[in-house]
């Protein structure tokens, strides 16, 4: 009997010419054919069956569409372990398939997969053989994981609207500021220690606490009797925080087989959009109608409720069964076998740790201070800005000399399609987070709505980033290659940003509803490929780190641009009120906000205070267009594979 090995090449191609093995039962053939298939196409991971010879690429050890020298340990133990089960006689393989003439996976001339009656069993079983769950089972974990990142996400959004609330509560104006970057600072900070956390310990374990901190901090903050408190909360909630959106996209990878996960992802990504601009709309009902207190108790109930379908009905995976070094320190790690002091220290970098922290720390704060609190040029800002070049650049070292057992191991971040989404994040989260910000002020200053309203007057925005999430995710699903959705967002997202940046005082309902149409569905298609992107390329051990680092960019840069658009926006309201009203103190301006500005300002100055606040702001949404345009440095360089390019399919000669 003979088989035939059709490898795929990284880029899901098929090799033209097949290699064809003559096989038999019998434990020497199985050696013959493995040898062979080393020799031909060593960068496969090859398995020989009575029915066939089926090759799996190994993605991490192939750079180019030759196929390169890939590790053979997996070769060894899989044939190893062919051959002593050759003994006990001829597989049953044959008949539980119904014979060489049973329905195959074929390639077509694109490259793709398309799946027969007997799909690979890797769409079926995760990498630990454990079986992905299905049915009600996942739609229980799913709904979890949704509700996890919108209230995450929402938490982040929606105490803009509570602030002027709080700040008459406890007469705290001078600490608006700290209100926002208390949680900025400890979910940037803490967001790739996380990672960490998931990849060494019990990903049910870690994720729980993740929610156990978010919920404490959120409790913290309803009960805040203090201005003081009510801050403490915020950092609490903003460590548990760091942890909850790379652990759903963990937990997804683990419940969902990759050529199905574009869709899911696609389903946790709408949600973080619908919380981010959402969250204004909820903020006004709850601070109008109840509380502000309410912003946070929300969180309590149905974080309980992740917790409950997470601890039921999520598979934890199993670690290889052959582990190598650095896998059987992870493995002492997770199950909490014997294993030395110093060694679980040096797995989470305690050195890039302590200098990473403090280095986000200085940038966030000299960002939130430099042109509102005080001058660019001031000597507080330029120190905070030294200290993080400094760190930074020591934290850059640290990596590379730690290597494996860095926060952000060099061989995961030196892969093309892992830095390539890394820029694509960065300058993608920067536009999104930054206007969602914006538009909102946009509709309260400049049209004059409560925050209701204004709220409701973002739904285009929000409808056309979940359609666009959602169609993008099932495109992704059915067809395999999610690079043409980059592509298609930098250039869809440039041109939204830069429509909504011509926004003035008389733009008409129908202006403003199409450009938020064109600027969401733009934000929409990109969302979620770079997480899609990375954790295709890795091993499944490391997607727990990969998804971190994704996570850790997009909010960076959010953070980061949010801070920037800020200033962007006050010193452009400033310049523009000292020139046409050299006597009119500014502090007046910020001081009424966007919804009482029409009661602070006198009517004969009203029109024109309004025009230099639209201009303002529109130069933020401005600076969104030319992030978005940026992202194209990301997305041109992303690799072009197919989510369907790791499962190989077996051809009977």
């Amino acid at each position: 009997m003979a088989y035939q090995a059709v490898p795929l090449t990284p880029y899901g191609e098929g090799i033209s010419s097949a290699h064809t093995i003559a096989a038999s039962s019998s434990a020497n053939s199985y050696t013959a054919a493995k040898q062979e298939m080393d020799q031909q196409y060593c960068g496969a991971d090859c398995r020989c069956k009575e029915t066939g010879v089926e090759c799996r690429m190994v993605p991490d050890r192939l750079t180019s569409p030759a196929l390169s020298t890939a590790d053979s340990g997996y070769h060894d133990s899989f044939f190893d372990a062919r051959e002593r089960n050759s003994e006990d006689g001829p597989s049953t393989a044959v008949a539980a398939s119904g014979g060489p003439d049973d329905k195959r996976e074929k390639n077509d001339d694109e490259g793709r997969v398309s799946a027969g009656t007997t799909a690979h069993e890797d769409y079926a079983t995760r990498e630990d053989g454990a079986p992905y769950i299905t049915g009600l089972k996942l739609f229980l974990v799913m709904t979890a994981l949704c509700l996890s990142v919108f209230l995450m996400a929402l938490d982040s959004a929606i105490i803009a609207v509570a602030i002027p609330k709080i700040t008459d509560e406890f007469n705290s104006l001078g600490d608006v500021g700290w209100y926002g970057s208390a949680y900025l600072l400890t979910v940037s900070a803490l967001q790739l220690f996380f990672g960490k956390l998931y990849t060494f310990y019990s990903i049910k374990l870690i994720y729980f606490t993740a929610i156990g901190l978010f919920e404490l901090g959120s409790l913290i903050c309803g009960a805040a009797k203090s201005s003081l408190i009510l801050i403490l909360g915020r950092a609490i909630a903003g460590i548990g925080s760091a942890g909850l959106f790379s652990g759903s996209l963990i937990i997804l990878a683990h419940s969902v087989p990759m050529a199905r996960r574009p869709l899911f992802t696609g389903i946790l990504g709408s949600m973080y959009g619908i919380a981010v601009v959402a969250g204004p709309l909820l903020g006004g009902v709850f601070t109008d109608k109840a509380t502000w207190r309410w912003c946070f108790y929300i969180n309590l109930p149905f974080g309980a409720i992740s917790v409950l379908a997470i601890a039921f009905w999520f598979r934890e995976p199993r670690r290889s069964a052959a582990p190598g070094r650095q896998e059987q320190e992870q493995q002492q790690l997770k199950t909490g076998e014997c294993c030395p002091w110093r060694t679980r220290i040096k797995q989470f970098d305690p050195a890039g740790t302590v200098v990473f922290m403090p280095a986000v720390v200085s940038l966030l704060l000299a960002l939130q201070w430099a042109g509102t609190e005080y001058a660019w040029s001031d000597a507080r800002i330029i120190a905070l800005l030294a200290i993080f070049g400094v760190l930074a650049a020591v934290w850059l070292g640290l990596q590379w000399w730690q290597d494996e057992h860095a926060t952000m191991p060099p061989r995961i971040i030196k892969k093309r399609t892992v830095w390539a989404a890394c820029i694509y994040a960065f300058a993608g989260g920067g536009a999104f987070i930054s206007s969602s910000y914006f538009i909102p002020i946009w509709f309260q200053a400049v049209q004059g709505v409560s925050a209701v309203e204004s709220g409701i007057r973002i739904l285009p925005f929000l409808l056309a980033l979940v359609v666009a999430s959602l169609f993008a995710g099932a495109v992704v699903t059915i067809w395999g290659y999610y690079a043409p959705f980059l592509w298609i967002s930098t250039v869809v997202m440039s041109v939204g940003f830069g429509l909504l940046s011509t926004w003035n005082p008389r733009t008409k309902q129908p202006i403003w509803i199409g450009y938020q149409v064109v600027a969401g569905a733009g934000v929409g298609f990109g969302m979620q490929q770079p997480v899609i992107a990375v954790q295709t390329v890795l091993d499944i051990e490391d997607v727990p780190m990969g998804t971190s680092v994704i996570v850790f960019v997009q909010s960076l840069g959010g953070a980061i641009f949010v801070s920037i658009a800020e200033s962007i926006f006050v010193n452009k309201l400033v310049a523009y009120l000292q020139t046409v009203f050299p006597g009119m103190d500014p502090k007046l301006i910020f001081t009424a906000g966007a919804t009482e500005l029409r009661k602070s300002v006198p009517r004969d100055l009203l029109a024109r205070v309004i025009r230099g606040y639209s201009d303002a702001l529109t130069r933020t949404l401005l600076m969104s267009a030319v992030l978005a345009a940026a992202s194209v440095f990301g997305s041109l360089a992303i690799e072009w594979r197919s989510v369907k390019g790791r499962h190989i399919t077996a051809a009977v000669a």
